[in-house]
């Protein structure tokens, strides 16, 4: 798989990054946003979940489109529409423009990331596909690491040229995107049985790997849209991340503003503190995708990392430290993008190839519906109480719900056939 490996992942892993920037970089720019246009935390709050309102309601419609079309295609569409809707952002100045364009990036980037999960199914069989997902999902830390690093920069930039530093910020992380869509239409391959490169036993024993996994699984009863939300399995699914993405979108979209309330570090030092994260949960990214795939547990390894998930933001909402709240963060930062590595590599292990296309969008649409919920209210409670601490101590109840699901999920994959195989190192 060594090929494929290099052929694709770094194509997508850059994509992902873009996408992940261009959809939190507003976490940033908030911290001069806001009160330049006077945006209250409700505001802030609603703005930053229309976001994934678009995203979710254009979840099934885009991948159907994907299927279709084709992922090259289709991606590189979707990366060249949200970037240039990004880069607008900048031209933001009353809270419906700022609603109307956070809506619609969410409808842009609809459909790449379960598209992405359904393609990976097309290519790497059980035993790589922790490994794949996981060296494109750190692009989701290592965009932490290149917002922490330039966006204090970037907003110091402020009134260069007649522009605020927030605007700078949209402009700077939007446009390249556009660039890279048009290099994924180029080079990215569409399937092993039209990729020139791949060898005739290479291509056959990718599909007799992806025969092996279907046959495990078990043919569908149906896999149209309304029979995916009639799944258990996607269903089940579908809560886990409605809960996690719940937390862990809504955690950090407002982690500056966390930090800045909490801390006495200044904009430029948050930035760090965040790129610092953002390398802890590439780390973790990596080491328990490999672990995942040696031993076959995902689900177990993502059961763990929630408990460290919801500890850490207990502490962060309760510590009267300003170091243990960093530490707290950081903490936060390791495990939080690995959980969802970790149970979407899984997709492709609970759902037949028939049921993923729909059953992977059904998935992230229940599980972005949570990402819109969550910051209206974790705003709303902000400007009610005046700090973090009532919501953060609320997430992480939410986030040890998550955690018992995910047991539940395991118990039941466990009881209905063996996981899939494991591979040497």
């Amino acid at each position: 798989m060594g090929k494929a490996f290099w052929r694709i992942l770094p194509l997508i892993l850059i994509a992902y990054l873009f996408a992940y920037m261009d959809r939190v970089n507003v976490s940033f720019a908030a911290t001069q946003m806001n009160e330049d246009l006077r945006f209250s935390a409700t505001i802030y709050g609603l703005g930053g979940g229309l976001f994934f309102l678009g995203y979710a309601l254009f979840e099934i419609p885009s991948n159907l489109m994907l299927v279709r079309f084709g992922a090259r295609r289709w991606i590189a569409r979707i990366m060249i529409t949200w970037g240039l809707l990004s880069a607008a952002m900048m031209f933001v100045a009353t809270p419906m423009q700022f609603y109307a364009l956070r809506f619609l990036l969410g409808v842009a980037e609809a459909g790449f990331y379960p598209g992405v999960i359904f393609y990976f199914s097309g290519w790497f069989p059980p035993c790589h596909r922790s490994r794949a997902v996981s060296r494109f999902f750190i692009a989701s830390p290592l965009a932490s690491v290149a917002m922490g690093g330039m966006s204090g920069w970037l907003l110091a930039l402020d009134e260069t040229g007649g522009l605020h530093g927030w605007q700078w910020l949209f402009l700077v992380q939007g446009l390249p995107t556009v660039v890279f869509g048009l290099v994924v239409l180029r080079y990215l391959p569409d399937a092993p049985a039209t990729s020139a490169w791949l060898t005739a036993d290479e291509k056959a024993w990718i599909e007799t790997e992806l025969a092996r996994e279907q046959a495990r699984i078990g043919a569908p009863a149906r896999h149209d849209v309304l029979g995916a939300f009639r799944n258990p399995r996607v269903l089940l699914l579908g809560a886990i991340g409605f809960l996690l993405i719940a937390v862990i979108t809504t955690v950090i979209l407002n982690a500056p503003l966390i930090l800045l309330e909490a801390t006495a570090l200044d904009t430029k030092s948050i930035g760090y503190l965040v790129a610092l994260g953002g390398l802890l949960g590439a780390a973790a990214i990596l080491v328990l995708g490999n672990h995942a795939d040696r031993n076959g547990d995902r689900w177990g390894a993502a059961f763990r990392c929630g408990i460290v998930l919801a500890a850490a933001v207990l502490v962060m909402g309760l510590s009267p430290s300003p170091l243990l709240t960093c530490i707290a963060y950081l903490a936060f930062a390791a495990v939080c993008f690995a959980i969802p590595m970790l149970t979407s590599s899984g997709w492709a292990e609970a759902l037949h190839v028939r049921e993923l296309a729909v059953g992977a969008a059904a998935i992230n649409t229940l599980s972005q519906i949570g990402a819109f919920l969550a910051p209206y209210g974790w705003g709303a409670a902000k400007d009610a109480t005046g700090s973090f601490e009532l919501a953060l101590v609320v997430f992480s109840v939410v986030a040890l719900l998550m955690s018992a699901l995910i047991l539940v999920l395991r118990h039941r994959l466990r009881g209905h056939s063996a996981p899939a195989d494991a591979v040497p190192a």
